[in-house]
């Protein structure tokens, strides 16, 4: 048996009205930011019950205007030589702003079944220099939010939210990348929507809302109400050590048709999961993520049981040969990257779950059309080579 169509990591997701959008704003000669950015960003924060959005041109420089904006605010900004608390397992431009902005990280292990970071340990990690707690949502799947923002809340803390990989999950039926002071998305070619690159930041705080805008332009203080113009120079007045990670009107037009389809988009990727979910149920050969809310279903997680010894090349090589693309959770566990030696950080407590999903884990496509045929294939090879 071999697999007719391939379950690849990523999928291209338009149809004839992305490309239409494009052509639209191309016959306008307007391609540089302007309404139609102005436009995907009203509609991005309706849907997910935002006062505001912010889009940039990938979901690793919203991350990098997040952490900035916490650095620029007038009353509380975080300074060089604090804390922020991690999880072991992200992706590498979660913590590189943390570190260009000179804070020291404090990992923290994940938990096994959510590979979502372990909030039973956030007391305890706690210390005088604490001042953000990041959250990341890990494959679609929503960490314990609510428990994270009342931790934050009661020790007067940032949280900063990145939601990069788990656009439209929720937790109590509230929209993930909305929980934080700060909330990241991504719309990268494989993620829920697609702009072709781009990133998005949400906040309710007019002031952090103000600074975003802000640093994503140059550091200009046009289109802001940081100061008060008063004549002709200031809206060419440079305000912020900014950057140029402004997107295109190409890619805000392609992400107001993206947004009609989101809906349909996450109810597939959820009929996956489900289907995913049953067919892995009471395995205890290997680990799959527990849901926590309702997770959008970024991709699937497999982690062989560490008991049991078995050989994931074995298992990788088989999926390559049928046709399955794979690869390592996230970046597994961050801390056994060589880049950590340019970090200032520290660990709390042992690393055990994240060395697991490093060592043992992988994960496997999702798309918003019906894999169940590949997720039947999937299971039919974990079955072969994990055999007594």
């Amino acid at each position: 048996m071999t697999v007719t169509t391939p379950l690849e990591l990523a999928r291209n997701s338009w149809d004839s009205n992305e490309y239409e959008a494009m052509q639209k704003v191309m016959a306008t000669g307007q391609f540089t930011m302007g309404k139609e950015v102005k436009k995907f960003e009203e509609i991005f924060a309706q849907k997910f019950g935002s006062k505001y959005a912010v889009m940039c041109n990938s979901g690793s420089s919203a991350n990098l205007l997040a952490v900035a904006a916490l650095f620029y605010k007038k009353y509380r900004p975080v300074n060089p030589g604090e804390e922020a608390i991690v999880p072991a397992i992200s992706w590498s431009t979660s913590y590189y702003p943390l570190q260009q902005y000179g804070l020291k990280l404090r990992f923290l292990d994940v938990e096994l079944d959510t590979l979502n970071i372990d909030v039973s340990k956030l007391e305890k990690a706690l210390t005088p220099k604490t001042r953000i707690v990041v959250a990341v949502n890990i494959l679609g799947n929503p960490c314990a939010l609510d428990a994270i923002r009342a931790f934050c809340d009661k020790h007067g803390l940032y949280l900063f939210e990145d939601n990069c990989e788990s656009m439209g999950a929720t937790l109590n039926s509230k929209a993930c990348g909305t929980f934080g002071d700060i909330g990241t998305f991504s719309s990268f070619f494989s993620h829920h929507i697609s702009t072709m690159e781009g990133g998005i930041c949400t906040t309710e705080n007019r002031e952090l809302y103000d600074i975003l805008v802000s640093l994503r332009s140059h550091g200009l203080s046009a289109d802001t109400k940081i100061y008060e113009k008063s004549d002709f120079i200031e809206d060419g007045r440079f305000i912020l050590p900014g950057y140029n990670v402004c997107p295109t009107e190409l890619n805000g037009a392609i992400g107001i048709e993206q947004m009609k389809k989101l809906d349909r988009f996450i109810a597939v990727r959820r009929e996956n999961g489900a289907f995913f979910q049953q067919l892995m149920q009471g395995d205890d050969r290997f680990i799959i993520q527990r849901e926590n809310g309702k997770s959008s279903w970024f991709a699937f997680a497999v982690i062989l049981n560490p008991k049991l010894k078995l050989d994931r090349k074995v298992f990788l090589k088989a999926l390559k040969e049928r046709g399955i693309e794979q690869r390592p959770i996230i970046c597994g566990n961050f801390l056994r990257h060589h880049v950590i030696q340019y970090f200032d950080y520290e660990t709390f407590g042992p690393i055990i779950n994240a060395d697991i999903a490093h060592d043992y884990g992988f994960y496997i496509g999702n798309h918003p059309v019906d894999i169940k045929p590949q997720l039947l294939v999937v299971r039919e090879i974990l079955d072969k080579i994990a055999s007594p």
